[in-house]
């Protein structure tokens, strides 16, 4: 009896505290759902575009604020070469299409505005989406509070290192400036120029033109970007890695030539040596040498890269993310790449708005197939507009770890800076870069 006693008032005590642990979990348990639940979702109330151009390059940044106060976000949209496009392409397509939306729902929306128009997989709405792609990534990561990097499953470096780039034909001006980068930090760097010449055709050992228009020169660039390869590495060795950026200028067998007789330097990578229509010739390439190639600054569509990622007929997957829509499809290309052991190396031109350049990182840092990051330093005009931008150290490139991108894009100092006719490559073109000729006046892919 006092044993049955005692042990019911054990299970008594037991049941009560039971109660009391259960009840305090509850109670736990419905705190932090009510912490995390946070504001309804947000939806979009407005988009806008700047367009600015504090430098030389026309920027387009889209802004989208949502329906809760203090809550909007930025994505780059930016095409310089038809740069006046990518507005109506925003404010009279998307806009109507996606006012009212919920802004948490990236995914729907990026394939709401892709299949939107029917025809797809051009630069102009490719650009237009990535600025509304972008923008939404901003919206979650500050409402979350959080990078962007961290929604994406957090890093997988500390940092991106970079690449960086020595313009110029002639050896002796190479060496001095690559020293001068070497001495920041950079070990692997890109030589060569485009191969341009007057119209007088004054290229070493080129052919007179038959015109008056920018006039390339096959065989003499050929030969003169093979001579600062060689060059180079007989003065720093095999410690410094080098690229060249071929610009799909070259026929296609000259392109898988070139390839060939640079594998025995140490390279990077052959960026370009096709063009988007010659992807047959890339399994030339690869049966022929292991030169390092890169490709798809110019891509837009999957049909582009993903036959040579999946037939690993390629070594960096280098598309340039506004041009592909965004944030969303890129890191969809780097999981893609990830499995056929292809490597990242995101397009970062001088005309990329900071903005873009902050998606490119954020990639590097969440993506384990990350290979390398072009890097081009900010005009200090561009600086007025935009703050919080990625920051370079020692030839490493760091994301921001404030919530989104971690930017903020001054508009009252942006609209000091209009777009202006004629900026770009050659002036009066309004940012086209018109036409480059072979001798005999042949038009040629640039």
């Amino acid at each position: 009896m006092t044993m049955n006693r005692r042990g019911m008032l054990r299970s008594l005590a037991g049941a009560g505290m039971l109660g009391v642990t259960t009840a305090r979990t509850q109670s736990a348990q419905e705190s932090a759902a009510r912490a995390v639940r946070g504001l309804p979702a947000p939806k979009i109330k407005d988009i806008r575009v700047i367009e600015t151009q504090p430098a030389n390059a026309r920027l387009t940044v889209v802004k989208i604020v949502t329906d809760q106060d203090g809550l909007y976000g930025y994505g780059c949209a930016t095409f310089t070469q038809r740069a006046e496009l990518v507005r109506p392409a925003v404010e009279r397509y998307l806009k109507p299409l996606l006012l009212g939306k919920t802004a948490d729902r990236i995914e729907d929306i990026w394939q709401t505005a892709y299949f939107s128009s029917y025809w797809k997989n051009g630069p102009v709405l490719n650009n237009a989406i990535s600025g509304i792609d972008e923008a939404l990534w901003d919206i979650k990561g500050r409402q979350a509070g959080m990078p962007v990097y961290q929604l994406a499953g957090g890093k997988c470096r500390e940092a991106a290192e970079c690449f960086a780039s020595v313009r110029g034909n002639d050896p002796k001006a190479t060496v001095e400036r690559s020293k001068e980068l070497i001495a920041q930090g950079f070990r692997k760097l890109r030589i060569g120029g485009t191969g341009e010449g007057g119209p007088e055709g004054a290229q070493a050992g080129a052919t007179k033109p038959l015109h008056s228009r920018p006039m390339f020169d096959r065989e003499a660039h050929y030969r003169r970007t093979m001579k600062l390869f060689e060059v180079c590495a007989k003065e720093f060795g095999p410690e410094i890695e080098w690229a060249t950026d071929i610009h799909e200028r070259l026929d296609p067998r000259q392109g898988v030539q070139f390839c060939k007789e640079a594998e025995k330097f140490p390279v990077l990578f052959i960026e370009d040596p096709l063009s988007p229509e010659d992807l047959a010739y890339f399994r030339q390439i690869r049966q022929q040498c292991n030169t390092p190639i890169a490709m798809g600054e110019l891509f837009n569509s999957p049909h582009e890269w993903q036959p040579l990622i999946q037939g690993r007929l390629i070594d960096y997957i280098r598309c340039h993310v506004s041009q592909v829509g965004g944030f969303t499809p890129a890191r969809k290309i780097a999981l893609l790449a990830e499995n056929f052991g292809v490597k990242t190396a995101w397009h970062a031109p001088g005309d990329l708005s900071p903005v873009g350049h902050m998606a490119n990182v954020t990639l590097d840092v969440v993506s384990y197939n990350f290979g390398t990051q072009e890097w081009n330093p900010y005009n200090p005009k561009v600086l007025e507009v935009f703050q919080g931008t990625a920051e370079m150290k020692d030839a490493y490139l760091w994301v921001s770890e404030k919530p989104g991108w971690g930017i903020e894009v001054d508009e009252k100092v942006a609209e000091k800076y209009p777009f202006t006719e004629g900026a770009g490559a050659r002036s009066g073109l309004n940012g086209g870069w018109g036409d480059v000729r072979l001798a005999d006046g042949t038009v040629i892919k640039q």
